[in-house]
């Protein structure tokens, strides 16, 4: 039996699965890194949001953190402020993700003296919480 090219066809081989599994961690390695600015970007604009700032700074704050095409959504639901971020990250062979993340902050304008009126609460005036992600 000849085994003259065995080697060469094995290296071939070896190093397409290896440059494939370097393309998949790369790729990995960029979600991972939208999916913390997606993070920063809700809670930049959660605490422009308890800032009682206009709606288009906040949405700038968080644009200005947030990856390219991100989706910025805010809401008030009582005396907190919501802000969502939402982006669609590409992904090797058409398999993309959706990234998302949340931050709540309380508004500035309802802590009174005895603190934040929200029962079972540890957030202080225009501090933000995150939701999502690596956190």
């Amino acid at each position: 039996m000849d085994d003259r090219g065995a080697v060469t066809v094995e290296a071939a081989v070896a190093l397409l699965v290896l440059m494939a599994f370097a393309m998949v961690l790369l790729w990995g390695l960029a979600a991972s890194a939208a999916q913390i600015r997606c993070v920063d970007a809700a809670r930049a604009g959660a605490r422009a949001a308890a800032r009682s700032e206009p709606s288009g700074a906040v949405v700038a704050a968080a644009r200005a953190t947030a990856p390219e095409g991100a989706r910025v959504t805010v809401a008030r639901d009582g005396e907190l402020w919501r802000v969502t971020v939402e982006v669609s990250a590409p992904g090797p062979g058409g398999l993309g993700v959706n990234l998302s993340a949340r931050a709540v902050a309380l508004a500035e304008e309802t802590v009174g003296e005895d603190g934040p009126p929200v029962a079972g609460t540890e957030l202080g005036a225009g501090e933000a919480v995150g939701e999502g992600g690596l956190w």
